[in-house]
């Protein structure tokens, strides 16, 4: 299939922030649920190791998706690293809430922070999960660009994957959300206004969902928009099975030479 860089609703400036929080939420519920992020341990440990990182600083974190999970598995494997939350709509109540439950491992910046000029102070392994495919091309070059000039090691890994098996569960996403939202914390009265009598969080989950198939990048896509890069850093581009659930793990990772 061809790649459509077609628009997300969470991408909109003007899109209610109370949604787009919503649903980033239903988002970090269901990679947690379903344990999404353990194809990217072994990948991203053996990156670490090799980088020298102790900190990830993490892009796009919509709801912080999987980075507790990854941060307490990470450690369990002798790793002592940490993680700071950023997002260009950082959704402050889900990172506090993550941040207050870690620990001292996950700090969390209240600023809006873009993935193609991150801030200087924010040094680590820089980590996008599933928001690389939000990025056009030439932005996603700028992400990397912008990697390579701070020297900072940096990792991209995405479940959406452009195929039309893919894009068949998408269709039913309403009803995942329907059913899934009562068991979501913490709880919050608007996440029941939003889902149940306004519907907008299934609408952007179900809207979203499916235009994030149509806009995944392929690992060779990946290694095409790295290859002008590569004097600098060195980068690698694959797939690997999810394991439990249907799908694969698509990854881009480049370090300093």
């Amino acid at each position: 299939m061809r790649r459509l860089h077609l628009v997300e609703l969470e991408d909109l400036a003007w899109w209610p922030a109370v949604v787009r929080d919503l649903a980033t939420d239903y988002l970090r519920f269901m990679e947690t649920k379903f344990a999404l992020h353990r194809p990217v341990v072994p990948l991203l440990e053996e990156a670490l190791r090799e980088s020298g990182a102790t900190r990830l600083v993490d892009l796009c974190s919509g709801g912080a998706g999987p980075v507790v999970s990854l941060v307490a598995e990470l450690r369990a494997r002798g790793l002592a690293v940490t993680a700071v939350l950023t997002d260009k709509f950082p959704n402050v109540g889900a990172f506090a809430d993550v941040a207050g439950a870690s620990g001292g491992a996950i700090a969390f910046e209240r600023i809006p922070v873009d993935a193609q000029a991150v801030p200087a102070r924010l040094t680590g392994f820089r980590t996008i999960f599933n928001s690389f495919h939000h990025f056009s091309p030439n932005a996603a070059t700028a992400v990397l660009r912008d990697a390579v000039m701070a020297r900072q090691p940096i990792g991209v890994f995405e479940i959406p994957e452009r195929s039309l098996a893919n894009l068949v569960p998408f269709l039913f996403t309403p009803l995942f959300v329907f059913a899934v939202t009562p068991f979501i914390r913490p709880f919050r009265w608007q996440r029941l206004l939003w889902t149940y009598l306004l519907p907008l969080v299934p609408l952007t989950c179900w809207w979203d969902g499916l235009v994030s198939q149509l806009r995944a990048y392929h690992p060779e896509e990946l290694e095409a928009l790295a290859v002008r890069l590569a004097p600098v850093h060195r980068w690698r581009a694959g797939r690997v099975p999810v394991g439990h659930v249907p799908g694969h793990l698509t990854y881009l990772i480049g370090l300093p030479q």
